[in-house]
């Protein structure tokens, strides 16, 4: 009889041992390329805290990611496991032609049409926290929510933000630290090190079994500079002793924790401007108003920084469909307008973009997108940003970061090149939570 009770109690032991759930901690890095982290020294970067993940984890060599490689709808993917055609984020900003949402995101998660991995956790008994997290504005599942919101950089978007946070997180934090939160319009690094300092104190105070956690000065800083700038690495070589104390936070709270480090994707530098207004306005296809404000359009792009959506208002109509393509192809075959390729309505369905899309084009790269609708616009000219990010996922330098590490992660794996959809399923297994409808399988360490 005691025989058998010990086997009984091994057993039990075993497999609440095999199935028992691991605290998580995602923090994003907006616009931080692999080679930043895997070729730091030839760079002349001083990474330590990420270099650790290389030797005390597994690492992906690149990740494939999602139309557009952009920051809603790849952050997005990163929480669903899905593209942004099934969770519905499919640019940043929202379709807006005549400017009336006065420069509107994709601020807040009801926008979102697939399963979160903040309400898998929830639905698993994790408690859930949130910090800055793209698309996260009434986030069901989250149990601490300080979400990214921003209107005009006015002190009202302080209270704005703070009525949307989770209600007295925001008091307790800034009590707790000594310091005001960062205004969400503000993406230099001060402002990451202040909401790296909040993330912090919410991890200590409050020990969430997953939380989020969003940097977003990289990536502010490579469109101003450029990749591979002197500024720009200072920026991440700041953003990585944020990532060491979160490291320290984490382990402090959870012994146990697994960590990963995500990007949303890469960056190229740019040196021209192409303005598709331009062409649609003197096709007919836009008309403005006399102070050069959009009045009425058949067709009009969608920017999504490297490439263009273009939406039809009628999409079912044979002639304006052939109207657009083209002028589209007549548009390609100039090289100097930088069209790298023009794909139809088949082709984004089979891709997971844009589904109110009928084209999409791909610039090639160094080209970016002008949205400057006045009647006096350019077709080409210099951009204004050094760096950009938005061409079609095939393009090697949009290839974003994997990197994980804590308990059950094999020290010093490579992963090879993965798919962006991968990184949800994983870490829900390491949750053992069951996260709906993600498109690919977990990663296998």
């Amino acid at each position: 009889m005691k025989a058998a009770l010990l086997a009984f109690v091994l057993f039990a032991s075993l497999t609440a041992s095999a199935v028992r759930a691991e605290p998580v901690l995602l923090i994003s890095i907006d616009g931080l390329r692999p080679g930043d982290v895997l070729e730091a020294e030839q760079r002349g970067l001083k990474v330590p805290n990420l270099r650790r993940f290389l030797t005390e984890g597994a690492y992906a060599t690149g990740v494939s990611g999602v139309l557009p490689t952009l920051t809603y709808p790849s952050h997005t993917t990163l929480i669903t496991g899905v593209s942004p055609a099934r969770h519905g984020v499919v640019n940043n900003f929202t379709f807006d032609p005549t400017l009336i949402n006065q420069g509107g995101w994709y601020w807040y998660a009801s926008d979102i049409t697939a399963q979160t991995l903040w309400q898998a956790a929830a639905a698993g008994k994790h408690s859930v926290a949130n910090v800055h997290w793209p698309v996260s504005v009434g986030a069901s599942g989250i149990t601490w929510n300080l979400p990214q919101i921003w209107r005009t950089g006015h002190d009202d978007d302080a209270k704005l933000v703070n009525a949307l946070a989770t209600p007295g997180l925001i008091a307790s934090l800034e009590k707790a630290t000594g310091e005001g939160y960062a205004p969400g319009i503000a993406e230099d690094i001060a402002s990451d090190e202040k909401r790296g300092r909040f993330a912090v104190k919410l991890i200590e105070t409050r020990k969430p079994g997953f939380a989020t956690v969003y940097l977003a000065a990289l990536d502010h800083q490579q469109h101003v500079d450029g990749p591979d700038t002197p500024s720009a690495h200072a920026v991440l070589e700041r953003i990585d002793a944020i990532v060491g104390k979160l490291v320290a936070a984490e382990r402090s709270a959870h012994p146990d924790a697994v960590i990963a480090v995500a990007s949303d994707h890469g960056f190229a530098a740019v040196n021209h401007e192409f303005n598709l207004y331009r062409a649609f306005i003197d096709a007919r296809l836009i008309r403005l108003t006399a102070d050069g404000k959009i009045k009425e359009w058949d067709a009009v792009p969608w920017s999504s920084g490297g490439s263009i959506a273009i939406v039809l208002a009628r999409p079912t109509d044979a002639a304006l469909t052939g109207k657009v393509a083209g002028l589209l192809s007549q548009l390609q075959a100039d090289p100097a307008n930088g069209i790298a390729a023009v794909i139809d309505k088949a082709a984004i369905d089979k891709a997971g973009g844009n589904p109110r899309a009928s084209f999409y084009l791909d610039l090639t790269t160094g080209t970016t997108f002008s949205g400057y609708t006045g009647a006096d616009a350019p077709l080409n000219s210099t951009p204004h940003y050094k760096g950009m990010h938005g061409y079609f996922p095939g393009n090697p330098l949009m290839r974003s970061t994997f990197m994980v590490m804590g308990h059950g992660v094999p020290r010093g794996k490579s992963l090879g090149e993965i798919d962006m959809r991968a990184i949800a399923p994983t870490l829900a297994r390491i949750l053992k939570v069951r996260l709906e409808g993600a498109e690919v399988p977990a990663l296998k360490f």
